[in-house]
């Protein structure tokens, strides 16, 4: 149970100065960072190669597989990773094992033509993805497990910290690898692309030296937790065979977090919770497909994007996020779920505006700014939201189940994204009015579960 809403100013500010809260500061940017690589970067990329809107679009499929790690979850539990684990600990040896997966698919990136072996270059993106999306079941874990099960103010503090580490490593990542980008161009390197996901190689190894300095829990009863279960739920059928050993690892790592999940809401309002979690950041999603392009269509060199996008994105992003995670603890999670909400849909606006007028740096400025500020205040009250959902004896499990959904709705719809707007006749202006209205679904399925949520809030 979080009791959240007694926190003082002073103490929720002095809780952001715990150690603690800088090592979940590397884990939120290390989880944050391949975002990058198979984001904003790659769609770059494919744009200045000369491929289509609807294209990248498409291409933005592979995040979908963020969607789905949840059914990998138990999986990332119980398996030790061979030398690994004994040297590192089970959850850092996780996250060293995608790392490595992630670098070799860089290196072998530099050496592909997009033009010439599209279907290749998108096979990798989806390798970077897989082991991106593995590695956050494992750092939203490790992160979890710094802070005690007691320590609700921490928990709380800890929740927005790893939300702007997630952004600091997605929009630093953003400006080091834009900058790269555009001065090996200015110099006259052809394939400056390659060139810089190799750089951005270095960062990741960067990362991985300061992972070494996070502390994990050498000795859990996470294990043997898991085989009682086990161990009851063959009793319960009666049976000592290979099949029901089977059945019953099974429903104790998928079954049981579910019917728990569905048990403690109940059908409907667990299924209302679903929808709203699904819906939620659908319109956000389907601008920030089409964003970099967009950006680049009406005039943006690489270094303005990275200034005003990247660099000025990155200190909005970080100051709103804590000034989100105080109005969070101090005024409720649902008011802040409705207000951000609102605000994504004013914000998408500003990008009409932009749209509609003559190219303007200073417009261009306030709508990214603004934009950063809605998703900052969004992202913080979301995390809140879903982490007050969880039961606490499945909190990794079911916080994976929820954020995977929460990501299906950002993914598989918004990889058309791009052929709407071809299919708007390149009317980029329509196109955020459209993504402006995309948030009210969600507000609707809020508004009618909203007396019955179970969130424990004090």
């Amino acid at each position: 149970m979080l009791e959240i809403r007694k926190q003082s100013l002073s103490e929720t500010f002095s809780i952001y100065l715990d150690i603690r809260m800088f090592k979940i500061l590397l884990l939120g940017a290390i989880s944050g960072f391949p975002w990058v690589l198979i984001g904003s970067s790659l769609s770059l990329w494919l744009k200045e190669e000369g491929l289509s809107r609807s294209t990248i679009g498409w291409a933005g499929l592979i995040f979908a597989v963020y969607a789905f790690n949840y059914l990998w979850a138990p999986l990332i539990d119980r398996l030790r990773i061979p030398l690994l684990t004994k040297k590192l600990g089970h959850r850092k040896g996780w996250i060293v094992l995608m790392q490595i997966v992630i670098l070799t698919c860089l290196v072998t990136w530099s050496f592909i033509n997009p033009t010439e072996n599209l279907t290749l270059l998108i096979t990798i993106g989806l390798i970077i993805a897989i082991a991106s999306a593995t590695q956050d079941i494992t750092v939203d874990a490790l992160r979890i497990e710094q802070i005690g099960e007691t320590e609700s103010k921490s928990m709380a503090a800890g929740a927005a910290v790893a939300v702007v580490g997630w952004w600091s490593g997605y929009k630093l990542g953003g400006v080091i690898s834009l900058f790269t980008a555009e001065y090996l161009e200015s110099i006259g390197i052809i394939n400056y692309w390659p060139m810089t996901f190799l750089i951005l190689g270095v960062v990741i190894i960067l990362m991985n030296i300061g992972l070494m300095f996070v502390n994990e829990p050498l000795f859990t009863n996470r294990q043997q937790n898991q085989k009682d279960n086990d161990k009851l739920i063959e009793k319960r059928l009666g049976s000592q065979s290979v099949m029901t050993k089977l059945i019953a690892w099974i429903s104790g790592t998928l079954g049981g977090p579910i019917i728990s999940f569905f048990k403690k809401n109940g059908f409907s309002i667990a299924l209302g919770i679903l929808s709203f979690v699904f819906l939620f950041k659908i319109g956000e999603a389907f601008l920030g497909r089409m964003s970099i392009v967009f950006y680049k269509e009406i005039g943006f060199s690489k270094g303005d994007i990275a200034i005003y996008s990247k660099t000025l994105g990155w200190i909005t992003t970080v100051i709103f996020t804590l000034l989100g995670g105080l109005f969070v603890i101090r005024s409720g999670v649902l008011k802040a779920m409705f207000l951000a909400g609102i605000l994504m849909a004013a914000t998408n606006l500003l990008f009409t505006l932009l749209a509609w007028s003559d190219k303007s740096e200073l417009l261009f400025a306030v709508a990214v700014i603004f934009d950063d500020i809605a998703a900052a205040f969004a992202t913080v009250a979301f995390v809140a939201f879903i982490s007050l959902l969880v039961d606490r004896t499945y909190t990794a499990t079911q916080y994976a189940l929820l954020a995977s959904i929460g990501t299906a709705g950002r993914t598989t719809l918004a990889s058309s994204s791009g052929a709407l707007v071809d299919w708007l006749n390149g009317d980029w202006g329509i196109f955020f009015i459209l993504t402006a209205i995309m948030v009210t679904p969600s507000l609707i399925c809020l508004w009618f579960i909203k007396d019955k949520l179970k969130l424990h809030e004090k």
